[in-house]
């Protein structure tokens, strides 16, 4: 597979414009690094499910990348991905799906987030390719993707009926039926974002092996070589990503309150934002930025003291993290999820628990120039050695050359001695 270029087939719901956070950008980024290494990239995606979801149409950008895209989109709007969240199959956009993913047509294809585009009932297109799962979330084991259970604390055990009305979605009656299990056995090879996530996987029952492959920002984008202004004169922390509880960012602007040496700038958008602006309310040293674009964070990264990542749910991986580290900035995380895995690979970051450690690592990355200093060169120098596509793309495609072999001699990925529940 590997003597010619691979026709490849990106399978997700979410691709930039149209899109809400990591998981898209982390599959754009991909297929980006796999054209440029001179593959041939098609991307499907599933317009339909972002309307659904989002206030506004995104602003639309161009396609200039050698990456195809297609993009699933009908007259029935939101009813399109409900059907499919409901009975774990494309009903509306099956029939182009299947087409698209003809025999024949791609050697590879790589499902991603699949919850709205096609389901369980996806995972059976393809034809003659090898299919591999890359698991940005937990949605094989957890209807909400995110083991955030009843909407107020992690997931320890399941109660997922209960869970899912806590979060007022209509339950999956298609996971109570096998349709995910036997679905499974149609993919040749799975991959998990980070160790952590590979591991809370098999807890929740996941049956078969996972390989791990980080996320990876690319180093052939502009690197700290070319200087970046300023955007913020005071000192300041870093907050980037989804306004929402489960981001933590409430119990950091609380923090903030009784933090006065540096500001916070915050960028992102979310549901939660409305509230967010209400605890900080009256605190002059907390900006909210809204989207900004990717050239503008890199200035943002790089002048902070600090990225702070105070997520409280079980992240699979930690995009921000490794954008901060590519800018030469220290990370503070909550000593939750993958986190502690990226900080003990970087030697980066301090990590924290409660309020007053928190503050306590705020205070040393701000006062103490030479541990920040310290840590700023770890940053650089763990990302150019692990989460560049000059580093992950040659794992990927021995990954991809692992899959096809077992496809070509009839072997399913190793189950494991755990079962699905």
């Amino acid at each position: 597979m590997n003597d010619r270029p691979l026709r490849v087939c990106m399978v997700t719901t979410f691709y930039p414009p149209y899109h809400f956070g990591g998981d898209a950008v982390a599959v754009q980024r991909l297929s980006r690094a796999l054209v440029a290494a001179g593959h041939q990239v098609t991307v499907v995606h599933d317009v339909d499910a972002y309307r659904a979801l989002a206030a506004d149409e995104p602003s639309t950008e161009p396609n200039e990348d050698g990456v195809t895209v297609v993009r699933l989109e009908s007259r029935l709007g939101a009813l399109s991905p409900l059907l499919t969240q409901q009975f774990g199959r494309p009903i509306v956009h099956g029939r182009r799906l299947r087409r698209l993913l003809a025999n024949g047509r791609f050697d590879v294809v790589n499902f991603h987030n699949v919850s709205l585009i096609g389901g369980p009932g996806a995972l059976s297109m393809g034809g003659d390719a090898t299919r591999l799962y890359m698991a940005h979330e937990h949605w094989l084991v957890c209807p909400t993707h995110v083991l955030w259970r009843h909407r107020r604390e992690l997931c320890t055990a399941r109660e997922c009926l209960r869970c899912v009305l806590h979060y007022r979605r209509p339950p999956q009656l298609w996971r109570y039926t096998g349709a995910l299990e036997r679905a499974l056995r149609m993919v040749d090879g799975f991959i998990a974002m980070s160790e952590f996530s590979r591991a809370k996987h098999h807890e929740f029952g996941f049956p078969y092996d996972m390989e791990v492959l980080p996320a990876f920002v690319p180093v052939t984008e502009p690197t700290d070589a070319e200087p970046v202004e300023r955007p913020h004169g005071p000192p300041y922390f870093f907050f980037a990503g989804r306004l929402e509880r489960i981001k933590g960012l409430d119990e950091l602007l609380h923090v903030l309150h009784d933090y006065p040496d540096a500001d916070l700038l915050v960028a992102g958008e979310g549901e939660h934002a409305s509230e967010l602006r209400t605890v900080a309310a009256g605190n002059s040293r907390v900006r909210f930025l809204g989207r900004v674009s990717p050239q503008a964070m890199r200035g943002y990264y790089a002048h902070a003291i600090a990225l702070v990542v105070p997520s409280l749910c079980f992240e699979t991986f930690g995009l921000t993290l490794i954008e901060a580290f590519r800018q030469g900035t220290p990370v503070i995380a909550r000593r939750l999820g993958s986190f502690p895995e990226l900080v003990e690979q970087s030697g980066a970051g301090i990590l924290f628990s409660t309020r007053d450690e928190l503050r306590v690592a705020m205070q040393r990355l701000q006062h103490d120039p030479h541990a920040r200093m310290r840590m700023s060169a770890s940053a650089r120098r763990a990302y150019l050695g692990r989460w560049t596509e000059l580093v992950v793309i040659p794992h990927y495609l021995e990954i991809v050359q692992r899959a096809a072999e077992r496809r070509a001699h009839g072997v399913r990925p190793e189950l494991l001695q755990a079962s699905v529940a």
